[in-house]
């Protein structure tokens, strides 16, 4: 059985390496990690009245749990402003409950840099903003700033379909 329906040649899986994060329709320069897009439920138990010794389980909400995004320090303000949208030193009034959230697109890539998959992310908004890391003068590692984003969902942009390699 093969994994790929197009490139049938092909039993590699794609790497992690290759992918881009599209917000406000243009991709986000420098981004070097994303965390895993994960999804959980809590199970609901629950039992007949008339049955006391067996349970049964159903699905209860569903919490999408938050991404990080990660890149190296450079002068691309991207990150800084959108978590100022929802933080401001002015205080609360100048806070923008109008733009703060934002729908981000999760592309990964084949090794050509081809989108092979796709996910839309739905009402992010930045909970944590990590502007500088730990300064080490011994060290010799690239400076990293980090968002946390809480969201509302994501699925899969079932428009992306598998393209043929050449």
């Amino acid at each position: 059985m093969t994994q790929f329906s197009v490139n049938v040649h092909r039993f590699d899986p794609y790497k992690n390496f290759k992918f881009q994060i599209v917000l406000d329709g243009k991709v986000v320069a420098g981004v070097s990690k994303i965390s895993a897009l994960k999804r959980s439920t809590t199970p609901v138990m629950y039992r007949e009245g008339s049955d006391p010794s067996k349970s049964h389980l159903s699905p209860g909400a569903w919490r999408f749990e938050p991404i990080t995004l990660e890149r190296g320090i450079t002068h691309d303000p991207e990150f800084e402003n959108w978590a100022n949208l929802s933080y401001s030193v002015a205080g609360d009034a100048a806070m923008s409950l109008k733009n703060f959230r934002k729908d981000i697109i999760i592309n990964l890539l084949n090794e050509q840099g081809t989108v092979v998959k796709a996910f839309k992310v739905y009402r992010c908004w930045v909970s944590e903003y990590q502007v500088l890391p730990d300064l080490d003068a011994n060290g010799e590692a690239v400076a990293i700033e980090s968002i946390v984003l809480q969201n509302e969902g994501w699925e899969r942009d079932m428009g992306v379909s598998e393209p043929s390699e050449t």
